[in-house]
Formats: C-alpha cells, structure tokens, sequence
C-alpha cells in the first residue's frame, strides 16, 4: 500500500499543535487557578471548654487572591486537631476546605469548626491558644486564639 506524501505531515502537524498549546499553559499552579493566595485570618477564639477533653475553634479566612486549600491544622494544646463541617445538624470530618478566589471560608458555631481532642490542658478564659493552619499554596499561617467565655458570641460580642 503506498502511502500518500503528506502522510507523515499530520501526525508531524498533530503534535506541533498539542506542544503548542501545552506551551499556552505554565508550570506555575497560581497562572492555572488565578493569582496567588492573599490569606487573612480574622475573628479566631476559641469558648472556654466545658470538659478537659475537648475544645472547639473558630475564624474566617478572607482570600483577596487565588483559590487555596485548608489542609490541617496543629496546636501546642492537641495532637489531634481535626477539621469539621455540620450537614443538616449532623458533624462530619473533613480532610480539607477550599477557599476561594476572592472568597472566604467562616468557621463558626453551628458550621464549620475546629475540634481539639485530649486537650494538653484545659484552657481558661482569657488564654491564648496557638494554632498553625497549613494551606497547600501559602504554607503555614500562625493564628492566636483568644479563649472566651463558654457562651461567647460574636455577633453579640459577649
């Protein structure tokens, strides 16, 4: 079977297109997801625990930049800091939580919290509680959190 002259032209042809467009794109994760994270950590505390076992946290992140990803969290005060979400009354444990571009991601009583389990100690009301938060893009971001009443609320400040 003879093959016709421009034959080898279109394979040639195909895989200077896909290099071409895979030239379009960059290695660099913030062009693929926009600009790089802007993170802030505002309104952290912690309601001073009612057992010596465990404790919940809360905060907002604003990002005014690129998508990122909560991925963990560590504290002197537990060895086992967990990341939880609340559906339809029900806690549940998650491995992480998008924040997006732009966006914010609240922690927050009846939502979003920390838990910390077989606390080191139990913290008092006006303490401060140390706590690193990872993210996948913009690395670790230390925080401290005031420990506040049992029945603080920040809506009410009190």
């Amino acid at each position: 079977m003879r093959r016709p002259r421009n034959a080898a032209a279109v394979p040639v042809a195909g895989l200077a297109l896909a290099l071409a467009l895979t030239g379009c794109g960059s290695d660099d994760s913030a062009a693929a997801t926009g600009s790089r994270p802007e993170l802030e950590v505002t309104g952290a505390y912690m309601p001073a625990p009612v057992t010596d076992t465990m404790a919940a946290g809360f905060f907002t992140v604003t990002n005014s930049g690129g998508t990122d990803t909560l991925t963990s969290v560590t504290s002197d005060l537990s060895d086992d800091v967990t990341l939880h979400s609340t559906k339809g009354g029900a806690m549940e444990e998650e491995k992480s939580f998008a924040i997006p571009a732009d966006g914010t991601l609240a922690f927050s009583s009846g939502g979003n919290h920390l838990m910390f389990e077989k606390l080191t100690h139990r913290p008092r009301e006006g303490e401060k509680v140390s706590l690193t938060l990872h993210f996948a893009r913009t690395g670790t971001v230390k925080v401290s959190m005031p420990v506040k009443s049992a029945t603080y609320n920040p809506k009410t400040g009190h």
